[in-house]
């Protein structure tokens, strides 16, 4: 049986996708339009999570102090929800998604309750990781929940548009994380979300009637912890490398291989395995999947250092820093509408390579930045940026949809979203190894004057030459991440080039 044959779609589901937006019934419509609904308030807690965070992370470090392990309050929470995205989405396609998803909600609203009280940079990632092991159902499912529920040109508009979303939590986010940090307390940041989950957990606990066809099915436990350990520890290895001794990264690499060799013979053997490598033989699947951890990876070298270079570098405050993120995530939702108008028209391939082309010019705008720059400049690289992101990934997430069916589109989307994820990892990963490297060989001993020139207040107490020094071994450092993003971002254009021809959307919806 093909890959686009297995797994009946539930009842309720496939009668709306089978017919007509007209000919649906009034209540089923006003149902679809509040799961719909959910869905989008889902997509703007993860992204307003995103948006706070990273605004108000400097002024986190100066509170908690460890700058070295910055990277990590990001890296940690990527990770997890990276690893357990696959095992939610295959989850969700032998339980169904509406279960599965409550699960991965609890976890993160409880993980972001705990951030709030993190005493220290290490309990603060710990209780990340904790988050990031509930994120990984949220964004995956409510993405293949619209999928269930629409088809074709509207399902790439739906998609489009829950990254529109992204748009709104960039006007709201930065203004709510600079006056929390300004007027509350840093805590807040994290617990913004916690009515927000819940709001969405009784929406869909109301409206959301997914009527499954009920069979047995074995969990693979095993596959999930084989999976969970060997990707973990090779992301390990990437992201905390120059922390770690030769001999510890060594150990993680081997680890890694050999768990996730374990991991391929054992997924063979399963009748129901948490991986469905059936899908890996599918080439729109493979290609939009590697186009997605590329795309990551620029995310990551080209975004989430914007906050250190306005404040690090260009000497701006929160609220610079929260525009210009806000800029790059408008400019990608920005993106995502038009990638669905694309798509109505014209190839896959065509328009992912359309998105890389924004995503090379932007990371070199980025690239040609210094401390003579000013916001504008750094402002219009990150719109730039913003655009392709949004283009490239509205274009890699429905390409890997299209030859699927929805038995496995749980596991094609969370995949999907699994690599983009992994590129992400590597991406921070590397970027924080750059910037330490870079601040290690050209501002020795700087690590305590870099913790005070992040923070307004104790730049000003330090003198004009110290920090002109620091500033600059950050912008020469910085330099080479955003060179990285641009290696990245070529290396997508190929994917983009490798997609097949003949994908395209079919008219319906």
């Amino acid at each position: 049986m093909s890959v686009a044959e297995r797994g009946p779609a539930p009842a309720n589901n496939g009668k709306m996708e089978a017919r007509a937006p007209d000919t649906i019934p009034a209540d089923a419509v006003l149902r679809r339009r509040a799961v719909t609904g959910a869905c989008m308030l889902s997509a703007f807690m993860v992204a307003i999570d995103v948006t706070i965070v990273a605004t108000a992370m400097p002024t986190i470090v100066g509170h908690l102090g460890r700058f070295d392990l910055f990277t990590w309050v990001f890296a940690a929470y990527i990770l997890t929800s990276a690893v357990t995205a696959p095992i939610y989405g295959r989850l969700a396609d032998l339980y169904g998604r509406k279960r599965v998803y409550y699960v991965g909600a609890g976890l993160y609203l409880f993980g972001a309750l705990l951030c709030g009280f993190a005493p220290s940079m290490a309990w603060l990632i710990a209780f990340r990781t904790l988050q990031g092991l509930g994120a990984g159902a949220l964004q995956p499912l409510t993405l293949t929940i619209l999928s269930d529920l629409y088809e074709a040109e509207a399902r790439a508009r739906m998609q489009a548009w829950q990254a529109a979303v992204w748009g709104l939590a960039a006007f709201v986010g930065p203004v709510l994380g600079a006056g929390i940090v300004a007027y509350v307390n840093w805590a807040a940041v994290f617990w913004i979300n916690v009515p927000l989950g819940i709001a969405t957990l009784v929406t869909l606990a109301l409206v959301f009637d997914e009527k499954l066809i009920r069979r047995e099915h074995k969990i693979d436990y095993l596959g999930s912890g084989l999976l969970m350990i060997g990707a973990g520890a090779l992301l390990m290895a990437v992201v905390q490398a120059q922390d770690l001794s030769r001999t510890m990264i060594v150990a993680l690499i081997t680890v890694g291989v050999v768990t996730l060799a374990a991991l391929l013979v054992h997924e063979r053997r399963t009748a129901e395995p948490i991986v469905p490598f059936a899908l890996w033989r599918v080439r729109s699947v493979v290609v939009s999947n590697l186009g997605a951890f590329c795309i990551g990876a620029v995310y990551s070298c080209s975004t989430l250092f914007l906050p250190t270079y306005v404040q690090g570098v260009l000497g701006g405050g929160v609220a610079l820093a929260g525009t210009i993120y806000a800029a790059h995530s408008i400019a990608w939702s920005g993106g995502a509408i038009v990638a669905a108008r694309m798509l109505a028209r014209i190839s896959f391939r065509h328009t992912a390579a359309a998105g890389t082309l924004a995503l090379i010019a932007g990371s070199a705008m980025l690239a040609l930045a210094d401390r003579g720059s000013d916001a504008w400049w750094l402002g219009t690289a990150a719109s730039v940026v913003g655009v392709g992101m949004g283009i490239c990934n509205t274009a890699f997430l429905v390409a890997c949809q299209t030859e699927v069916g929805w038995g496995d589109r749980g596991g094609a989307v969370s995949n999907n979203i699994f690599m983009r994820t992994i590129g992400m990892a590597l991406g921070a990963g590397i970027g924080g190894a750059v910037v330490n490297f870079g601040l290690a060989a050209l501002a020795p001993g700087a690590r305590e004057v870099v913790r005070q020139i992040l923070d307004p207040a104790m730049r000003e107490a330090l003198g004009a030459q110290t920090v002109a020094a620091v500033s600059e071994a950050m912008a020469a450092a910085l330099h080479n991440v955003y060179l990285a993003a641009a290696v990245f971002s070529l290396a997508a254009l190929g994917c983009a080039f490798w997609l097949p021809a003949r994908l395209r959307l079919k008219p319906g919806g």
